[in-house]
């Protein structure tokens, strides 16, 4: 192949991916919509207006019926529900918990002037986003930069340094040093997620590290394509389904789900599990981030041991020449 068909491949790939990018990040944009919601609804009219809801669209929430508004509002700080209709006393009343996701606060919000009719209808923000990021803008702009600054690091560790021992030594220190500087900015200065400053740099560390850690294990198990084969997973899976902006299910599925079971979605929802909900719901994407971290160590060391040759080590030290 010529130098001049070769660049007009290149341009074509390039054209490519730029079209595979803009499907991957407008698509699930404009199609978020109530898929199988979990949301609960309480006091006497609950059969009433689970009959209309279901009516209204027949696949969009999931509705648990609870005893009352204090059994809702305890399902709310639990992150079982994204919210929950008070009947009884009146026009139905709305609960919500922002903090679980602004997107479906506003829907839930709309849906609450809908049942009851006015436009100032009553809605009460039980775990509330943090008051600096009111809308969660910022929370959802954390999950790109530590996508790609973990897909960056494990370029650079595969291109730059050889050997499993020093590619782990990279890795950790990557981890650790960026988890606590990211957190440094969104919590510290930007002050966009509240909680414990160790916990949430220990969660952006893990990450970080989840990310880079894959990229390295599949270029030391396939080659260098396996660089580009974690980018586009990252980068054209992950990062764009991640409901980091709104809620897996507000998203196509499966890809709502898909996006929970990599980095980027397991990251925004442990975040949010651990700055606001104390924990609840942290089990599921804590499992995934060190499923992820463990396979990427993995492929590594099945990437060094095939190119190692017999009986040497990574850790044995090069000879060293006496003069006689």
């Amino acid at each position: 192949m010529t130098i001049t068909r070769r660049a007009v491949a290149l341009g074509l790939a390039a054209t490519a991916l730029q079209a595979l990018l803009l499907i991957a990040f407008a698509w699930p944009a404009v199609n978020l919509a109530p898929r199988d919601l979990p949301i609960a609804v309480t006091g006497p009219q609950s059969a009433q207006i689970t009959q209309q809801l279901q009516q209204r669209s027949p696949d969009s929430f999931e509705i648990t019926t609870l005893a009352d508004a204090s059994a809702a509002r305890t399902a709310l700080a639990d992150n079982e529900i994204y919210g929950a209709i008070v009947t009884g006393g009146g026009a139905p009343q709305v609960m919500v918990a922002s903090a679980a996701s602004p997107a479906v606060a506003q829907q839930l919000t709309a849906l609450a002037q809908q049942l009851s009719g006015t436009p100032a209808a009553p809605v009460q923000d039980v775990v509330a986003t943090d008051p600096d990021d009111p809308r969660g803008a910022g929370f959802g702009s954390m999950v790109l930069p530590l996508v790609m600054s973990g897909i960056a690091a494990g370029v650079l560790l595969t291109l730059l340094i050889p050997g499993f021992a020093a590619r782990l030594v990279g890795l950790v220190t990557f981890g650790i040093a960026g988890g606590l500087l990211s957190t440094l900015v969104f919590h510290t200065w930007l002050s966009i997620v509240p909680g414990s400053y160790l916990e949430l740099a220990a969660i952006a560390g893990l990450a970080a590290f989840a990310v880079s850690a894959a990229i390295v294990g599949l270029a030391a198990a396939i080659g260098r394509p396996g660089i580009g084969l974690g980018a586009l997973v990252m980068l054209l899976i992950g990062n764009p389904f991640s409901a980091a902006t709104s809620a897996p299910e507000l998203l196509p599925q499966p890809w709502g789900t898909i996006g929970q079971l990599c980095p980027p979605g397991a990251a925004a929802s442990l975040l949010r599990s651990v700055a606001y909900f104390d924990g609840a719901g942290a089990l599921a994407p804590l499992a995934v981030l060190l499923t992820w971290s463990a396979a990427g160590l993995v492929l590594l060391g099945v990437g060094a041991l095939r190119s190692r040759p017999s009986g040497t080590s990574d850790l044995t030290p090069a000879p060293v020449a006496v003069p006689a």
